[in-house]
């Protein structure tokens, strides 16, 4: 996987599609966290998937509440996709974003509407 080339697809999605794009991301991070795998131990596993799924969740709000000190999207993509010492980690985080990457469809919303 290309990480540059991910860092580029990211940044010219729109503000909603990359706050939608990390969401979903969490939840496959948790349901492949959940399945399991070949090696590591479980409570590793899940331990691993607890803290990337928060980094993520606090990095979508900081995205939403236009938090000028939140980690720029390079910085959120090359951790997501860095090589990791953690094989299964690194497994967990690969599976999840390909599964986004290959099923995510752009609206290119650009605008919130608070009906209330």
């Amino acid at each position: 996987m290309n990480i540059q080339s991910e860092i580029d697809f990211f940044s010219d999605l729109g503000l909603v599609d990359k706050v939608r794009f990390i969401v979903r991301i969490i939840c496959e991070i948790s349901e492949e966290a959940k399945a399991g795998g070949a090696g590591g131990s479980e409570a590793t596993r899940l331990k691993f998937a607890n803290e990337i799924t928060l980094r993520l969740a606090r990095f979508s709000y900081e995205m939403l509440s236009e938090d000028q000190a939140r980690p720029q999207d390079d910085v959120m993509i090359r951790m997501l996709l860095g090589a990791r010492a953690d094989k299964d980690a690194e497994r967990i985080v690969q599976n999840a974003y390909r599964r986004v990457l290959t099923t995510f469809e752009s609206f290119d919303t650009t605008v919130l509407l608070n009906t209330h």
